[in-house]
């Protein structure tokens, strides 16, 4: 088997983020549509809402959002908003970043190519960690 795995580089931020299962199934009970489209893309709404169970795959998509913006040190507010990162998949079903205008030019004021990014959950947690790279 050959694989292609991601290149090495210079770390450049660091984030990660815990959540409960339980806390985004009731936000999405009491605000449904409202919530999903306000924080996830189209993309991610899809595939999450294609699944038998989604809530796990909604929080860990949240928790990863939340990574990102603590990697990049800036939270979720004005320089980067809940739809500015997206997840969605590779060719292994590995989770990777797809930044919108204003996540590509936080990453390219950093000087960072790349977002490294792993995703797990449980019935009741989901957790991110996303790391900000420099290709060395």
């Amino acid at each position: 088997m050959n694989l292609t795995l991601p290149p090495g580089g210079i770390l450049l931020g660091l984030g990660c983020d815990l959540v409960e299962v339980g806390r985004i199934q009731g936000v999405l009970e009491r605000q449904g549509e409202r919530f999903l489209s306000r924080v996830f893309t189209a993309e991610e709404r899809a595939y999450c809402l294609a699944l038998k169970h989604p809530h796990p795959h909604l929080a860990a998509r949240w928790a990863a959002k939340e990574a990102v913006a603590k990697a990049f040190t800036t939270g979720i507010g004005a320089e980067l908003g809940w739809k500015s990162v997206s997840v969605y998949h590779g060719s292994r079903m590995e989770p990777l970043v797809r930044l919108d205008e204003s996540g590509a030019t936080l990453l390219r004021h950093l000087g960072g190519t790349h977002i490294l990014l792993s995703l797990s959950h449980t019935e009741t947690t989901a957790l991110a960690v996303a790391a900000i790279i420099k290709a060395a």
